[in-house]
């Protein structure tokens, strides 16, 4: 505090200091008059011929009296005159009220609240004065009042305790200014963050500790407690996980699974709770009889039970039903049957622990969308929220179709928060779509450095927008620069081309290396549109052009082979290429939550306009699935790729040069056809025209605690690079090595770690098998990706 200045606590309104004076002076008049007057009934009746009020400095007189309602020359009673001391210190304008009767004059005394000068806040540092200042409504240049800062100091306190610091405390203080003003400040005791210390549960036996506590928001505080905030206790968000373990053991058939508590226990330090979720499992059912019924005699039955992909035996899981459901009323909806609903309804068999699921055709209400209303959007147009809905104005209500359009506009990312409701329109048989949205930032600029065991070190600069100018559209620019390489790219997306489900790109690049393997250096550059569209549930056609620039530069400078010399004497090339790429994604739609697949073909085609005439041909399969009460997570991917080239020759930034990311063990271009001649010190990767390879690998526990992040990997790959054109090998005396398809077998170890700084994984490789001019690499330092 300032010296001269004094600290005091708000007041409250008096009730026992002046108040009491003012009461006791009522009683002697009331003694007085009972002495007086031989009727103690008359004794409580006064009338004042005027009324005097004293002490207010900005309250108007006739404010006073209108709180206070008594008029001049009224009689009134005891009791009345109570009651209009009451109705003036109600009105939250004074700190102490009197009224005493004199006589014929009625006096009212009053002290005024201060004015409050300004609204600081001390002690604070997890929160700032800004942020503290947006949760008080308590106002500079506004009169002081006790209940509204009390009011604030809980806020204020309720603040901190969202980010788990339960112990906070926050007490207002006045400071006394002159002119009966006063500077309220808030001091904030924050207190300690209580964190997650320990999360047990109690009752299951299908998955273990360890597997359920993935599923939760809320982390066991681990080594990185002062970054990772997910260990802090934060009482929400125990809800939040409630839902979250309820969500998951019903996508896994345990239909009678419930949470019959959760407590939270504080422990002595006051510092960490120890949380423990109360379960009871129940059993496991899977799908019975799947079927299709319906009474209208339009509906083809037949039709719409050849329509179901559900079969029995499968994993009972209520998302699978909501899947067929929308399947079949879009089907009606083909058929031309509008207002059909479809009803499931599910019957147990306890014996074979089956449900067996009736698909029930009805008539729904004939109930149709009058209007969709979107409001709290002030960037994002109403269109991108509008085309989340698959039913517009005049289409008829489907409940179901609006729940999904919410989740879609959930996923896009643009809101924090988004509420969808319906409600009767200007008929009862007609709906108002009400769109409630809370915008949110969707742009980042970064700034950082990269590490690769590839390229080395460098410097990375960043900016992306997910919903470019409020279109939805995504956009984002890039610079990275290493020691053997630099990139710069520029992508666009529009996610609804013309208003349809067609996704729209551009992308831009352009790539020098400094090839820190070989003699020389390249540039490429790349430009390239592209279409895609879905074409079924899990499938997608990518159409593409791409126009391609690249060049080999200093070959001749170096120690390059013949090989290279020659391509780069070809000079620079653009290359012109028509493409597709067709794709099938079940890890996010399938039927099993613990497995997917993804099957990718694509082919690009050379020649239009271009240098040359090739197809070059690219295929990958890749697989997980979860084992061991999904404990152990098993992958396995198969790639292959084939270039073939009708007119021209292929060069070295043509052909396949394998990465550590495609197969572990070894350089960038560490395996493959190589020219080769040691009095002259030639060693090069030249890349091959065909590749394949596979790769398995296990991720399972290592046994430290799941909050530190860490789990531990088996991998086993095998694969080749081979393959040369005559004309390639023509251009050179020297020898060529490995153009055949001999395989390479490495093994090794990983360690995934979900670090701060995003999902790490380091390789420990070591090859069972090779050639001897391989390169190999032993470690390497990645991010890690979903596969």
């Amino acid at each position: 505090m300032t010296n001269g200045l004094s600290g005091d606590e708000p007041r409250r309104p008096a009730r026992a200091g002046r108040v009491g004076v003012s009461l006791a002076a009522m009683a002697v008049a009331l003694s007085t008059a009972f002495t007086a007057l031989p009727e103690p009934a008359a004794a409580q009746n006064y009338t004042f011929n005027s009324v005097s009020i004293e002490g207010n400095q900005r309250i108007e007189p006739g404010t006073i009296l209108s709180y206070a309602g008594i008029a001049r020359g009224e009689t009134v009673s005891a009791a009345e005159l109570n009651d209009a001391y009451q109705r003036i210190l109600a009105s939250g304008l004074f700190e102490s009220v009197e009224i005493v009767p004199q006589g014929g004059t009625l006096v009212i005394r009053v002290v005024e609240y201060p004015t409050i000068n300004r609204i600081a806040f001390e002690g604070n540092q997890r929160l700032d004065d800004e942020a503290l200042a947006a949760i008080v409504e308590s106002q500079s240049r506004r009169v002081y009042s006790p209940s509204t800062a009390e009011a604030d100091a809980n806020s204020i306190a309720e603040a901190y305790v969202t980010e788990g610091r339960i112990a906070a405390r926050v007490t207002p203080k006045l400071i006394r200014r002159s002119e009966n003003r006063v500077d309220l400040v808030f001091e904030v005791f924050e207190g300690g963050v209580s964190e997650v210390e320990r999360i047990g549960f109690v009752g299951n036996d299908a998955y273990s500790d360890r597997r359920l506590r993935r599923v939760l928001e809320t982390k066991q505080a681990g080594l990185l407690r002062a970054i990772i905030r997910s260990d802090t206790f934060i009482e929400d968000r125990i809800q939040f996980d409630r839902q979250l373990l309820e969500d998951f053991y019903s996508s896994r058939g345990y239909v009678d699974f419930r949470i019959t508590g959760v407590n939270a226990e504080l422990s002595e330090e006051r510092d960490g709770y120890f949380i423990t979720f109360n379960v009871e499992e129940g059993q496991q059912f899977a799908f019975g009889d799947v079927t299709v019924e319906s009474d209208l005699p339009e509906v083809d039955v037949a039709k719409f039970q050849d329509a179901i992909r559900l079969r029995s035996g499968r994993t009972y899981s209520p998302s699978h039903v909501e899947t067929e459901i929308a399947r079949l009323e879009r089907l009606a909806v083909q058929e031309g049957l509008n207002f059909v609903r479809v009803d499931p309804r599910i019957s147990r068999n306890e014996r074979d622990l089956t449900l067996d699921v009736s698909f029930v055709l009805t008539r729904g209400e004939r109930i149709f969308v009058e209007r969709i209303d979107i409001e709290g959007n002030t960037t994002t147009l109403d269109r991108v929220v509008r085309r989340q809905f698959d039913t517009v104005e005049g289409d008829p209500f489907n409940p179901r179709a609006i729940r999904q359009a919410a989740e879609r506009i959930r996923a896009l990312g643009y809101f924090a928060n988004a509420n969808v409701e319906a409600r009767e329109g200007s008929t009862p048989q007609q709906v108002i779509v009400d769109v409630d949205v809370e915008e949110q930032p969707t742009g980042a600029i970064s700034f950082g450095g990269s590490y690769s065991t590839t390229s080395g070190f460098g410097a990375a600069i960043s900016f992306s927008e997910s919903n470019f100018l409020g279109r939805g559209q995504k956009l984002s620019l890039g610079v990275n620069t290493a020691s053997s390489a630099s990139s710069y790219n520029f992508n666009f997306i529009e996610p609804a081309f013309l208003g349809r489900d067609v996704e729209f790109g551009i992308a831009l690049n352009y790539t020098e290396t400094d090839n820190q393997y070989s003699e020389y250096d390249t540039g490429t550059g790349i430009f390239r549109p592209s279409f895609g569209f879905p074409i079924s549930d899990n499938t997608r056609l990518t159409l593409r052009y791409t126009a391609r620039y690249t060049d080999i530069r200093n070959a001749s400078d170096g120690d390059a082979g013949q090989i290279i010399q020659y391509e780069e004497g070809l000079g620079e090339r653009v290359d012109s290429e028509l493409g597709y790429t067709l794709s099938y994604d079940t890890r996010r739609t399938g039927l099993n939550p613990n497995a997917g697949v993804l099957l990718e073909f694509g082919q690009d085609f050379g020649g239009l306009g271009g240098d040359t005439n090739y197809v070059r041909t690219n295929m990958r399969a890749v697989a997980q699935t979860l084992v061991l009460n999904e404990e152990v997570t098993l992958r396995a991917a198969v790639e292959a790729g084939a270039l073939n080239y009708t007119s021209g020759v292929s060069r070295v930034t043509d052909r396949f040069l394998l990465s550590d990311s495609t197969f572990r063990g070894f350089e960038y271009g560490g395996i493959g056809p190589r020219e080769y001649d040691g009095p002259s010190d030639v060693d090069d990767a030249v890349g091959g025209n065909f590749f394949a390879v596979a790769r398995f690998e296990a991720e399972f526990p290592v046994g430290l605690p799941e909050e530190y992040g860490v789990t531990g990997g088996l991998f086993y790959d095998v694969g080749s690079v081979w393959g040369l054109s005559d004309d390639t090998v023509d251009q050179t005396s020297n020898s060529i090595l490995y153009e055949d398809a001999s395989l390479r077998h490495v093994v090794g170890f990983s360690v995934f770690w979900d670090s701060a700084l995003g999902p790490l994984r380091l390789n420990f490789s070591q090859p069972l098998k090779k050639e001897d001019r391989d390169r190999e690499q032993n470690f390497s330092l990645s991010i890690s990706t979903e596969f």
